[in-house]
């Protein structure tokens, strides 16, 4: 994850706070999901001066952050929301969706000729990008498409039409002092850090509802396509800080350890002794890495759901519990009232 970050940051400079619309406007456009920003870089630079917009979707939306993605005038906002809503959200899409990498759900045949893969992704009887990266059949099927032909007002998971990202540690810990001295003056009584994989399992809500819920004098941190539950909300600002504050892909975890590491640095204690919470929603492969990550950094008292992974059995479930205090996720209402007291 320290690797990635630095080449991303070498490459695409250190993400900034940007406010980014899920409208679509209206004219040829493409969908960019996956991870790859490099693959993001290389479409902007062929479609400069086509007439053909860019939006990204799920866990793409945090290239909207980088200065040198950010400089193209085409990347003009984020498509939808979470992979798992992408059957919905693409039905009879007027434009080509690009896949750098999973998550591809089964595709439906209202958009099956409008969908495209590279790098490791590929699906049967859709047109594959090689190694050459010649976008070319995907702008050709963009311009044949046409988009919108107005405007295509589109809405988060809680009716918001604007999102926020680029809050990286680089941004973040530029702001340390400030925090530190908001966290000293009683402005900031705890941060949560709620994140994750997203998925369309009931009780995923429970995301939405405790961060509706948590008090006007907390900070959450957001990371990966969890975020969706809750980045179109607006919980207001502390001192001018916004109480929603993205640091990224799944693959930015990095971003959150390294901020927390400084804060622990900057109170004199260790980071389980700081007023941090993550409380994380599961579902894949990538989310067992980064747990077993936070785990090795000995990080306490994580909040896990909706449902825990297939290798939490009971009995690691309680070595769990003994060793970190890691628990299940219960109720919104009465996870707040155990970590606030």
């Amino acid at each position: 994850m320290e690797l990635l970050d630095k080449a991303n940051t070498e490459s695409y400079g250190t993400p900034v706070p940007t406010e980014v619309p899920l409208t679509i406007e209206k004219g040829p456009f493409i969908v960019v999901s996956g991870h790859d920003l490099h693959d993001l870089k290389l479409l902007l630079e062929q479609t400069n001066d086509t007439g053909i917009n860019i939006y990204t979707h799920s866990e793409m939306l945090p290239a909207h952050g980088y200065p040198e993605l950010k400089k193209y005038p085409h990347l003009k906002g984020n498509f939808g929301t979470a992979w798992q809503s992408q059957q919905s959200e693409f039905h009879n899409i007027p434009a080509p969706i690009l896949f750098t990498t999973n998550c591809l759900m089964p595709v439906r045949q209202s958009y099956c000729d409008r969908v495209f893969t590279t790098s490791i992704v590929s699906y049967p009887e859709l047109i594959h990008i090689g190694e050459e990266k010649d976008f070319t059949p995907v702008i050709e099927k963009a311009l044949e498409c046409g988009g919108y032909g107005t405007d295509h007002p589109m809405y988060g998971v809680n009716g918001g039409n604007t999102v926020m990202t680029g809050f990286a540690h680089g941004t973040v810990l530029k702001e340390a002092g400030r925090i530190i001295n908001l966290v000293k003056n009683g402005k900031i009584r705890h941060f949560f850090l709620i994140g994750g994989c997203d998925g369309a399992a009931p009780g995923r809500n429970y995301y939405t509802e405790f961060a509706k819920k948590t008090p006007s004098d907390t900070l959450i941190l957001t990371l990966a396509c969890g975020k969706y539950r809750i980045n179109d909300l607006h919980l207001g600002e502390i001192d001018g800080l916004p109480r929603i504050m993205d640091m990224g892909q799944c693959n930015d975890a990095y971003s959150a350890i390294q901020v927390a590491l400084a804060l622990a640095d900057a109170f004199h204690c260790s980071v389980n002794e700081l007023p941090l919470t993550l409380v994380l929603s599961w579902y894949e492969q990538k989310a067992v890495c980064i747990l077993l990550t936070l785990l090795y950094l000995g990080i306490r008292n994580i909040l896990l759901g909706p449902t825990l992974p297939a290798f939490v059995s009971p009995n690691v479930l309680e070595v769990l519990k003994e060793t970190y205090q890691l628990t299940p996720i219960s109720t919104p209402e009465a996870d707040l009232k155990r970590i606030l007291g």
